[in-house]
């Protein structure tokens, strides 16, 4: 039987990682994160978890590294100054492929700037925040409930894939509270363990590119460093051969499987002449733009990005292939905007950039299309 609940979107996040699995959390509190650490510092201990306050952000992301290693799903949760910080083990973790969670709930930037303020900032954070070649996968909520959802599938990917995942969410969601409805089944994606064996390789070449992962103490004799390694885990930093085929491994198993992972919903845009694309909580007033600027005949619609990492180029291809002009909505100066005028480079492409704190609405939006629409 489904339960409601009417909570705060960070509430409902902590629930989401309780019910995808999570049982370690290591943080360190920021604004407008922070209620994700309280919720789970009082949660965690009732489900046999444990919950840890780290002095910082770098300590909080080597912690949920070791954790996972450990054989907990295991997560954080931070805002801009904090993932800035946790960039270089996040890298780590990507290097040796890690299974983690990180959750930004972004506020204004840079620097301190607006704590309590709402914020797309760290976007290309996500994207390219460490240093190297890699592929991440993040998720963008736009509501309590996908908060809660998207939660769920960021564990089920990070362990499918071994790899960090991202929930990119922002204050507005972060904060708001909207009632969601919790399945009694909900899919958990369980690690994959190995077998038991003298010639098991951590880190082998296989064609999915997904090896099965012990925990330490399992028995399995490995070495985990971020050096480039061999298929041991062993390092080998002088084989252009090695290191290609690790870097290149790591990679492919999120780019090959694209098709799988992202998610991008739509309405209205098969006749569209004018397409909004957004994400998180600017979807809202992009959707109420919409139903409003077709309700005065003209012919608009909207792509809402779920994942924008991995960008979804092939499905913004042919959602969008009708439009002359396409319009991004985002809480920043342009930075998703950047990715979708790659993109669409037989297309219209304007930007909406809204920063100070406030969510774009409904009728800054319908201002924006009626200029590009010359009405």
């Amino acid at each position: 039987m489904a339960e409601e609940f009417f909570i705060q979107g960070n509430e409902a996040c902590a629930k989401g990682a309780i019910a995808a699995g999570c049982r370690f959390f290591a943080g360190y509190p920021i604004t407008p994160s922070t209620e994700v650490a309280e919720t789970l510092a009082r949660e965690l201990p009732k489900v046999g978890g444990s919950f840890v306050q780290m002095e910082d952000e770098i300590a909080s992301a080597g912690a949920i590294i070791g954790g996972s290693w450990g054989g907990t799903k295991s997560m954080t949760a931070t805002s801009g100054p904090g993932i800035s910080l946790m960039q270089e083990n996040i890298g780590y973790a990507f290097m040796t492929e890690t299974p983690i969670v990180v959750v930004d709930v972004q506020r204004g930037s840079p620097s301190t700037a607006q704590p309590t303020m709402a914020s797309q900032s760290d976007m290309m954070q996500a994207r390219w925040g460490s240093h190297g070649d890699y592929e991440p996968i993040a998720l963008s909520p736009s509501s309590v409930q996908e908060f809660f959802d998207f939660t769920i599938k960021a564990f089920n990917l990070s362990e499918e894939y071994r790899c960090p995942v991202f929930v990119m969410a922002d204050e507005v969601i972060g904060h708001m509270r909207e009632k969601i409805v919790v399945d009694e089944d909900i899919e958990i994606v369980a690690r994959k363990r190995p077998e038991k064996s003298d010639d098991y390789l951590p880190f082998e070449n296989i064609e999915n590119g997904t090896t099965p992962m012990p925990a330490f103490g399992d028995g399995f004799n490995i070495h985990v460093t971020g050096l480039t390694h061999d298929e041991r885990g062993y390092p080998d930093t002088n084989t252009p051969e090695t290191h290609h085929n690790l870097v290149k491994r790591i990679c492919d198993k999120v780019l090959n499987n694209k098709d799988k992972i992202c998610s991008v919903r739509s309405e209205s845009c098969e006749d569209a002449d004018i397409i909004i694309v957004s994400y998180g909580a600017p979807v809202r007033s992009a959707v109420e733009a919409v139903n409003r600027a077709r309700a005065n005949n003209q012919k608009v619609g909207y792509v809402k990005l779920d994942t924008p990492w991995p960008f979804p180029d092939e499905q913004l291809k042919e959602i969008t292939k009708n439009a002359s002009d396409v319009l991004v909505v985002e809480m920043n100066l342009g930075q998703m905007y950047h990715e979708v005028d790659r993109v669409l480079k037989d297309t219209n492409v304007h930007l909406m950039g809204v920063i100070g704190g406030l969510l774009p609405t409904p009728d800054e939006i319908l201002d924006e299309i009626n200029k590009i629409g010359g009405n």
